[in-house]
C-alpha cells in the first residue's frame, strides 16, 4: 500500500459502497468513500494487524 494514498477496498463493489484506506506509517485510516469528510476511523499498526486478522477469519 502506498503512504497517504488512498485506495479502495478490493472489496467494495462498483455500486458506490466503499471503504477507502491509506497507510501513513504510524497509522492506517479508514474512511467512506461516499462521505469522506465526514469522519475516519484510525489505526495503530498491532490494532489494524489484529482488525485485519479478524476480517479474514469471519470469512
Amino acid at each position: 500500500m502506498e503512504r497517504n494514498a488512498w485506495r479502495t477496498s478490493s472489496r467494495s463493489g462498483s455500486n458506490g459502497q466503499c471503504v477507502e484506506v491509506r497507510d501513513r506509517g504510524a497509522q492506517v485510516d479508514v474512511r467512506d468513500s461516499k462521505a469522506p469528510d465526514a469522519g475516519t476511523l484510525r489505526f495503530g499498526p498491532i490494532a489494524w494487524d489484529a482488525f485485519i486478522s479478524g476480517v479474514k477469519a469471519s470469512h
